[in-house]
């Protein structure tokens, strides 16, 4: 069976090379055709060149890396208006960021619920303004697939606004109503620019990096690249943490039935090779220096807690001053995209951080 999917691949191929020889031979061989013709012949014969010179798997397979790795397209929950998060969540404001040439963000701002009342009606501006108050200010990357508005991330996002936290989150390029397409480099790009622009808006406030399963390999990524610069961020939180995307990707659950299949394990790892993803949370947290949490669930099924474990070991063999790694593993009953839900995650997090920063 494997060996006939091969000969599929291949099959398919030559019938589509064919294909586009015949009407290649059957336009060219028209001398009398209009010039229009002969123009559209020349584009499909760029076409045929630009075909023929990759495999099927060369076509395929990078596309499906990224609909795998991103899941960008799943716009869920739908049919909400990202422009009105009050629908959604109270003391919200959206706003857009162009991080770069065609690049627009969508990010939605929540305040700590103690601005409330003073917050209604309020404009961005008086939004911005008040990330210099003082409360803590949290840069949410969330992971793969839906939105800001997904009910997860909002749970989440509750309880840290409950928390005295402010909370910007970020829909990453190709995501949500942001423009662009998801890349790594594009992404990580994405953090770093948001967390810029909120360091440059919230006075001595510290601002801290929170990534979420695939959001933590964007959150280390950026810190690294700030790193570089002398400008390492005020705290790193990873919660459901993988050490490279090319670990988690072939232990992925939807992946695991075609590990057995000849080839395919090392197609898949040519083609994220090619597509440049990789997210090196195991090779980034050697490189830090920031204040670093690790939050991970016992029974999360889609990051397997031993990973979030290597990574921390990684990181605190690798930092000189270990108090500033910590991990903390939650009991059973949170999985992969609930630990929002635990009664002592706020706890957790304000008391790492209030000890980081006094």
């Amino acid at each position: 069976m494997p060996s006939s999917s091969v000969l599929d691949l291949n099959t398919w191929q030559n019938v589509l090379i064919a294909l586009v020889n015949c009407i290649l031979t059957g336009l060219l061989s028209q001398r009398s055709f209009p010039h229009s013709c002969s123009t559209l012949g020349r584009k499909i014969a760029a076409l045929y060149d630009s075909f023929t010179s990759k495999s099927l798997k060369e076509h395929v397979f990078p596309p499906l890396i990224d609909m795998l790795i991103y899941f960008n397209f799943f716009k869920a929950p739908f049919l909400v208006d990202l422009k009105k998060p009050e629908l959604k969540i109270p003391h919200t404001v959206n706003f857009y960021l162009r991080v770069e040439p065609g690049v627009m963000l969508g990010i939605w701002h929540t305040v700590p619920s103690c601005w409330e009342e003073e917050a209604k009606g309020k404009d961005r501006c008086w939004y911005e303004a008040a990330l210099r108050d003082g409360n803590p200010i949290v840069v949410y990357l969330h992971g793969s697939a839906e939105h800001r508005a997904a009910s997860h991330r909002l749970k989440l996002v509750k309880v840290l606004s409950d928390g005295g936290f402010h909370v910007l989150s970020v829909d990453y390029r190709g995501f949500g109503d942001s423009t662009g397409k998801p890349t790594e480099e594009g992404l990580t790009t994405d953090a770093i620019r948001v967390y810029e622009w909120t360091k440059a808006r919230s006075g001595i406030t510290p601002v801290c990096l929170w990534g979420h399963s695939l959001g933590t390999g964007v959150a280390t990524n950026a810190a690294k690249v700030l790193e570089e610069k002398g400008c390492p961020v005020d705290a790193i939180v990873l919660e459901a943490p993988f050490t490279n995307m090319w670990v988690a990707s072939i232990n992925y659950p939807l992946l695991k039935i075609y590990r057995n299949v000849p080839g395919f394990l090392r197609t898949f790892m040519d083609a994220m090779r090619k597509d440049k993803i990789v997210f090196p949370n195991d090779e980034n947290v050697k490189f830090l220096s920031s204040p670093l949490l690790i939050l991970h669930g016992e029974d999360d099924r889609t990051v397997p807690l031993e990973y979030g474990k290597k990574l921390y070991e990684i990181a605190h063999n690798a930092y000189r001053n270990k108090e500033r790694v910590k991990m903390v593993i939650f009991p059973p009953g949170f999985q992969h995209n609930l630990l929002c839900k635990s009664p002592t995650l706020l706890i957790t997090v304000r008391d790492f951080l209030s000890k980081q920063w006094s």
